[in-house]
């Protein structure tokens, strides 16, 4: 499912419930930008992994976990209160190419 596909259900979901007003379109737009954040923290994971490692200025090198993990963990907590603040549904993903997995 494309961006643009998700927005347009999400937004015809607010049609259909008569909410037209630009508090409804503008939560539908921070929703928007939450999503392109969640892509970019999958893409970080599948690139680092969960745990990377890093090299300190005096040469040691150590292990930290990938901060993306958490962040990834935040933003979908914050775009589900978006979709329950708005009285919506997650758009349903009817394509079989979906590159979400992170694995």
């Amino acid at each position: 499912m494309t961006k643009k596909e998700i927005k347009d259900d999400l937004l015809e979901q607010l049609e259909a419930q008569g909410k037209y007003q630009n508090y409804y379109l503008d939560l539908i737009e921070d929703y928007m930008k939450y999503y392109d954040l969640k892509r970019k923290c999958q893409q970080d994971i599948r690139k680092k992994g969960l745990r990377y490692t890093v090299t300190s200025g005096n040469g040691f090198k150590s292990e930290k976990p990938n901060e993306s993990v958490q962040n990834l963990m935040k933003i979908t907590t914050t775009m589900l209160k978006i979709l329950d603040e708005l009285g919506l549904q997650n758009p349903i993903n009817t394509s079989d190419n979906s590159d979400d997995d992170y694995y």
